[in-house]
């Protein structure tokens, strides 16, 4: 075995000695290649799959679990700034029972509903009220932290005691605190999302009465607000808004001015007050026949005459009998009086009406075109056509104003030559590149077909030497049998057999001692010998 082994590696040597300089290079770099890759792969098959153990922990959990782990043995990973902890996936199971026959993690259970599992009959009304506004809050915090961006939240909740008459009662108000993943901005919808969230999880909470802010100390959404929506979410949605317009304007300017030779500026001031309006509204409908109705007539005939003397009254007329009296005779007096009362049904209309905040009060829009890339720019139609894309109101005091003024084109002509000079200095880096792997390519491959010929001219020197050391050895061989045979007085049948297996022996131990010396020229002429007999 050991000669074996000796031997092996001594024709590995022997091998690599006689190959060429490129040839170890080669050698040397793919055998390196190839041990690399084998390691990568042991590597990557070994390494065992990770799945999370625990999320979102505590930092005093964190440290309790990877104690308990270390002194375990188990290999753990830490992810999400250490609030997560992941282990092997085969056994995340097992170990979280045994985390769990331990305590751990202890604190991370606290909070939510399971605070109420301690209760009693002997527990108090306050601290009754007490734990169910902390399970409230453990609640809150654990929905809020599902949200994506939110690492951890705290929710305060001020719920006032009960008061017999409503109008006295005070309203219950809640505070949440978030903090967001490096990198993360919360939106306004998450917000509002946040925001709702609370105010439908607490009854009697309206969304006004809800503030959200962030870890930086900064107000997402403030109390008292429409809608629960903060001053800073107002200036975004105002932001928002004079963003669409402007892209919607400078669009369409693109398209019909070319890019780059307008610029808009659109200024919008938006209502956010939060209207309510209520009226009503009676109407008859004379198709409909009333609900009662009644008719009265009174009249009245008389003849004029009067009982008694008449005559004038007063001084000329005192005790003259030849007076006459109006209103006798045909002189009769007579009235009619005739009323219609009808109660009709009456049709009542209320309506309750309440405008959302976010409506326009005013729209200004400025417009500033380069005359010189566009000369004889209508102006007057650009600011039709401008009125007549975002929906310009007068009425309101919206206004448009479009203005022909030189731009200043120092800084994208400076923009444009930096630009070429990035774009030559990229393509020249890729010529270069191009030009040294291509030099690189073929100077490989001239040492590589150097390499090839040197080989060559080697087998064919080493098969040369063979051959002439083969011949001599035959040479050697019938001239020693020759004179062996002259050497014999007699010589006989058995003397000359005997002196050819004398020659033969002495050549295989020629041939086996040349074998010795120089395997890899007589392995040559072995493959040269059975390819010519094929």
């Amino acid at each position: 075995m050991k000669q074996n082994l000796s031997r092996t590696l001594t024709r590995l040597r022997t091998t690599f000695m006689s190959l060429t300089l490129g040839q170890r290079l080669v050698a040397v770099v793919g055998t390196g290649a190839l041990l690399l890759a084998a390691f990568m792969v042991f590597r990557w098959v070994s390494t065992p799959n990770y799945a999370p153990l625990y999320s979102n922990l505590a930092a005093e959990d964190a440290s309790s679990v990877v104690d308990e782990l270390t002194a375990e043995g188990v290999p753990y990973e830490l992810a999400d700034g250490g609030s997560t902890i992941m282990v092997p996936r085969d056994k995340v199971y097992s170990t979280r029972i045994t985390l769990s026959g331990q305590g751990l993690p202890a604190n991370s259970s606290d909070g939510g509903y399971s605070i109420l599992d301690g209760q009693d009959m002997t527990t108090s009304d306050f601290q009754e009220q007490t734990d169910f506004k902390r399970a409230m809050e453990g609640e809150l915090t654990k929905t809020i932290e599902a949200v994506d961006g939110v690492n951890t939240a705290v929710v305060h909740l001020a719920i006032p005691e009960k008061k017999v008459f409503s109008d006295e009662q005070d309203p219950t108000t809640a505070s949440v605190l978030l903090d967001t993943s490096a990198g993360t901005t919360m939106d306004a919808e998450k917000v509002q999302a946040i925001v709702n969230l609370v105010a439908s999880s607490i009854d009697g909470l309206d969304p006004a009465n809800v503030t959200v802010a962030d870890s930086s100390g900064k107000v997402l959404s403030t109390m008292g607000a429409a809608g629960g929506v903060g001053a800073g979410t107002q200036s975004q949605a105002v932001t928002d808004f004079q963003n669409r317009k402007t892209a919607q304007i400078q669009a369409m300017l693109d398209r019909v001015l070319g890019p780059g030779n307008s610029t808009v500026q659109v200024s919008a001031d938006l209502d956010f007050d939060r209207a309510i309006q209520e009226s009503t509204t009676y109407s008859a409908n004379k198709k409909v026949p009333p609900l009662s109705e009644s008719t009265s007539k009174e009249s009245y005939t008389g003849d004029g005459t009067a009982g008694g003397s008449t005559g004038v009254v007063g001084p000329d007329g005192q005790m003259d009998s030849t007076g006459t009296v109006s209103g006798t005779g045909s002189n009769g007096s007579s009235y009619v009086k005739e009323s219609a009362t009808k109660d009709n049904a009456v049709e009542t209309t209320k309506e309750h009406r309440e405008a959302a905040p976010g409506s326009v009060r005013s729209l200004h829009i400025g417009v500033v075109v380069d005359p010189t890339a566009n000369p004889g720019v209508d102006a007057v139609g650009l600011k039709q056509l401008i009125s007549a894309t975002v929906g310009i109101d007068p009425s309101r005091g919206d206004t448009v104003d479009v203005s022909s003024i030189a731009f200043d084109r120092t800084a994208d002509t400076a923009a444009a030559a930096e630009l070429a000079a990035a774009n030559k200095a990229k393509a020249d880096a890729q010529r270069w590149s191009m030009i040294r792997n291509g030099g690189i390519a073929v100077a490989v491959l001239a040492m590589l077909l150097l390499a090839w010929l040197r080989a060559r001219r080697g087998k064919k020197a080493r098969e040369e030497r063979t051959e002439y050391l083969v011949e001599q050895l035959r040479l050697d061989a019938a001239n020693r049998a020759a004179a062996a045979a002259a050497l014999e007085p007699a010589p006989a049948v058995a003397a000359l057999e005997t002196a050819e297996q004398a020659a033969n022996d002495e050549l295989k131990r020629e041939v086996a001692a040349l074998a010795e010396r120089q395997p890899d020229e007589i392995a040559t002429l072995l493959r040269g010998w059975l390819v010519e007999r094929s």
